[in-house]
């Protein structure tokens, strides 16, 4: 295998799965991951799953695993995924930053007559029977998680050879489960991406408030009205709606009073944005807990190049560079 990793926070879900089932997660696996931890290595990865099959030694360990999967899992990525209209949407967001969560093999998509399609090759190896089946069972059961529906997948194929019983997985995905295949597959209806996402997940929403009201805390003391202004803003850079008309209608406002106001402020809408954009961006990059892909989805940036480049506008730096220089230190 080539240098493949997975996220921490996806890493979290297999301490949470034996937990649940009643094991000492730390006996069994080692200490989890650091809070200030972003990725493990793929190796590592395999050998915890390797570990918890050892502790649970049940069929299909990687279905029941993926059971307990929500939005957290997946970090940022997952409330961005949240944050969008219906399933298709979420299913390309997650697909456009897989490699914030995921980064073994990349992922394409086909659309057929009556299908759509979810297909990852072996370009970058095989990582083995139970990180395939944790990682498909993972993005089916959050999708039924974001639109709180139990959706029956049409197909399911994977690399690895056969359970020695295959019911457990035509019992989980509700549909045809092929194995030794020449590529691991979705298979999803068209009706299926056609449907709306549910709230997001208050716990992670709660975590995003948070932590932006701690970078927002730390500027120079602004006028009260701009301040509240600022703090309005943040959940719409979030949900890539940060114009001036989204801002006026959470304010109870006409744009146009809105922009009146701001003038008398000596402001714009514009720069307004920026600076929020701005100040967020510096603290998640300084906190060294986000990669790039991840703060340009809570800037609102539908690519981590638009972020990248609104950066250096701002401080004639890369989010990069920027980050080597004013890195906080790790206690």
């Amino acid at each position: 295998m080539l240098d493949t990793r997975v996220a921490a926070s996806y890493v979290a879900l297999l301490y949470d799965h034996l937990t649940t089932s009643g094991l000492d997660a730390v006996a069994c696996l080692g200490e989890p991951p650091s809070p200030t931890q972003h990725f493990v290595p793929m190796s590592h990865w395999q050998a915890l799953l390797e570990k918890a099959q050892q502790a649970d030694d049940r069929p299909a360990l990687g279905l029941r695993v993926a059971a307990g999967i929500g939005p957290r899992h997946f970090g940022v990525v997952g409330y961005a995924a949240l944050a969008c209209g219906n399933l298709a949407e979420a299913l390309a967001r997650l697909e456009r930053y897989h490699a914030s969560v995921y980064d073994v093999n990349p992922v394409s998509v086909q659309v057929l007559a009556d299908r759509v399609v979810l297909a990852w090759g072996t370009e970058r190896g095989k990582p083995g029977a139970l990180v395939d089946e944790t990682a498909i069972a993972s993005l089916v059961q959050l999708a039924r998680d974001m639109t709180g529906r139990f959706l029956p997948v049409v197909r399911v194929t994977f690399v690895n050879p056969p359970p020695d019983d295959p019911t457990p997985y035509t019992d989980y995905f509700g549909g045809e489960v092929l194995f030794a295949q020449p590529a691991t597959e979705v298979h999803l209806q068209h009706e299926q991406l056609q449907l709306p996402l549910r709230r997001s997940d208050p716990a992670l929403l709660a975590l995003l408030d948070a932590q932006a009201e701690q970078l927002l805390a730390q500027v120079s003391a602004l006028p009260a009205e701009v301040e509240a202004w600022r703090r309005r803003l943040v959940p719409l850079i979030r949900e890539a709606r940060p114009t001036l008309a989204a801002l006026a209608d959470t304010l109870h406002m006409s744009a146009r009073t809105l922009q009146r106001r701001l003038s008398d402020q000596g402001l714009s809408f514009q720069q307004l944005l920026d600076d929020t954009r701005r100040h967020l961006a510096e603290g998640h990059l300084a906190e060294a807990r986000l990669d790039l892909a991840e703060i340009a989805l809570l800037l609102g940036y539908s690519e981590q190049s638009a972020f990248q480049r609104a950066f250096k506008q701002w401080t004639g730096s890369t989010p990069a560079q920027w980050r080597r220089t004013h890195r906080m230190p790790r206690l």
